[in-house]
């Protein structure tokens, strides 16, 4: 075990203000493997100043030169991608494979976008006889979940420092490792002191001090709906922005012309990726009654494949909610054809892959954000039938829609409440916007839509 010590604040590491530490558990065999320092509202309130001290300079900045600097980080985390997925595997849980190739390839890709983005955005604009000024908001106060912990700092990080803002970040504290080794990596990339600060700690306590922080003009969050109510209360009240990205609880609707066999199969392994614990995963399949059976059928066998395939689930607690979850689908009817709640190990925080059948639209484990393996299969009338389970939820974040002809699937995504759908298994595209309708969040992360969240806008007429 490693005890790490230090907040990285105004571009050093630095002792932290309390003596509080915080354990972290690799989720496979319940070891601790590091201790992190639990932050104080001392440590954000000097990271928030830290911040605000570099905001002119950097904000005075050329594009082209904050577009270096991108750059530079992007190559960092590119020559440190084995170490970011082995810290990530170690402290998440998830396959090294897919920390390789996701949880430390993405954000690659991202730093990248967002390094031509600053090179290639127009900060300035005409307009008739003014001239209008994209100008950045100011200090960013970003809060980041433990399901994609590198990904979610740098969808964040990157267009704040392409807009010109400064920030201070507060990573989960479960996976607060890999927000370290990117602070190294920032370090590294030669980003000027202060202009990106890090304060590990307990979300009720350094989170909550950074969302209600005065000197912070927009709280980034990603995570629950819960907290993201209570965040948007405390900006609301205090006059900031806010841009937060929820819950989900996507629809992955099957027409009777799709294919049927890859439908389902790359249904199930969206939803089994990263353990379920990904909230725009097409958690609830929608399949024609005529071809229900053949499907329920098709994504049993197709879980029955994952078993020690996937990793486990981040905590303790996060196990139990699942199971939870999966004993409330069986007592209100719901039909278990693949996994269940029992354990299938007795050490780490593992759940079996699970599939119910015999979902309906009302039931708890069709309306509610599971965040684990497990995957409703519900049947439908006709298409406007499929429309109305699609859509009723109070979420809309993301969702998949399958037919024969390519028209057709975009027909019927054009028709639903979500932010995101994917058309006949679409690739991923990080620059392409990414947030959600309803009770999913306010605001869109990645490419141009997510550089705007972190700009103002002044008009000069002349």
């Amino acid at each position: 075990m490693k005890a790490h010590d230090g907040m990285y604040i105004d571009g050093t590491w630095r002792p932290a203000a309390g003596s509080g530490v915080i354990e972290v558990v690799n989720p496979a065999d319940e070891e601790v493997i590091a201790t992190v320092p639990a932050g104080t509202v001392e440590d954000v309130d000097a990271a928030v100043r830290a911040a605000r001290a570099a905001l002119p300079a950097w904000a005075a900045t050329p594009p082209a030169e904050r577009a270096a600097r991108l750059a530079a980080l992007r190559d960092v985390l590119l020559a440190r991608r084995e170490e970011i997925a082995e810290t990530v595997t170690a402290e998440l849980g998830s396959p090294l494979k897919l920390s390789q190739t996701v949880h430390a390839g993405v954000p690659v890709a991202v730093a990248g976008s967002y390094a031509e983005l600053a090179a290639t955005y127009a900060f300035e604009e005409r307009v008739g006889n003014s001239t209008v000024l994209h100008e950045p908001v100011g200090v960013v106060g970003a809060i980041t979940p433990w399901n994609y912990p590198l990904h979610q700092i740098v969808a964040k990080t990157a267009p704040a420092l392409a807009a010109g803002c400064t920030l201070v970040v507060k990573p989960a504290e479960d996976t607060p490792l890999v927000a370290r080794l990117f602070a190294d990596a920032v370090h590294e990339a030669g980003i000027p002191a202060g202009v990106f600060n890090l304060v590990t700690g307990l979300g009720p306590v350094a989170g909550q001090a950074l969302a209600e922080h005065p000197d912070v003009d927009l709280v980034s969050f990603t995570g629950s709906t819960a907290v993201g109510r209570r965040i948007g209360a405390i900006a609301t009240g205090m006059v900031k922005r806010v841009a937060l990205e929820l819950g989900g609880k996507s629809a992955n609707v099957i027409l009777p012309s799709a294919d049927l066999s890859r439908a389902v199969n790359v249904g199930v392994a969206n939803v089994m990726s990263n353990s379920g614990q990904t909230c725009s995963a097409w958690t609830r399949m929608l399949v024609h009654r005529d071809r229900y059976e053949e499907a329920v059928e098709l994504a049993a066998a197709a879980a029955g494949k994952y078993g020690d395939r996937i990793g486990p689930v981040v905590n303790a607690r996060q196990r139990d909610r699942v199971r939870g979850y999966i004993d409330k689908g069986t007592a209100e009817g719901a039909r278990i054809v693949a996994g269940g709640p029992d354990a299938p190990r007795e050490k780490g925080y593992w759940v079996r892959p699970t599939v119910f059948a015999d979902v309906t639209p009302e039931m708890t484990v069709a309306q509610e954000e599971i965040f684990g393996p497990v995957l409703s299969v519900l049947r439908y009338d006709d298409e406007d039938d499929a429309l109305r389970i699609a859509n009723g939820t109070v979420y809309g974040l993301a969702g998949a829609v399958w037919a024969g002809d390519e028209a057709e699937a975009v027909a019927f995504a054009r028709r639903m409440d979500t932010g995101q759908v994917d058309i006949n298994g679409g690739r991923f595209n990080p620059l392409a916007p990414f947030g959600g309708y309803k009770q999913s969040g306010v605001g869109r992360e990645l490419g141009a839509h997510g550089l705007t969240e972190y700009l103002q806008t002044k008009s000069l007429q002349f």
